[in-house]
């Protein structure tokens, strides 16, 4: 047997190890980024907290009564139900006819005025 005829099964598996070897060196490194993900939700959502603790305060809320809350909460549902009719913005301030408008005495005629 020759020692420098190489097996075709040897030369497959050299090549695809070295492929696989530059395949992974031409990979990018995962960034930085993921180290903070998430961080602008968390802290977007900490800005809209106004008071984190509000749930452990058993005072009652002061200001509008039930009866007037009842009734701006009823007028709320109905505003629902039937919305308020939006009037047509092509006839804003459009004239249907021709009042105030004068036909005719622009001067223009067919010269038989005197103008000396």
């Amino acid at each position: 047997m020759d020692t420098l005829t190489i097996k075709p099964v040897s030369l497959k598996l050299i090549l695809s190890v070295l492929l696989a070897t530059v395949a992974a060196g031409c990979a990018t490194p995962t960034p930085k980024l993921d180290d903070n993900f998430g961080n602008a939700v968390n802290a977007a959502k900490a800005a809209q907290i106004i008071n984190p603790d509000a749930s452990l305060n058993t005072d009652p809320v002061a200001g509008v009564d039930g009866q007037a809350a009842d009734a701006a909460m009823s007028r709320y549902h109905r505003s629902f139900v039937q919305p308020a009719a939006t009037p047509n913005v092509f006839n804003i301030g459009v004239s249907s006819g021709a009042s105030g408008m004068t036909s005719g005495g622009g001067g223009s005629g067919s010269g038989s005025g005197s103008y000396r």
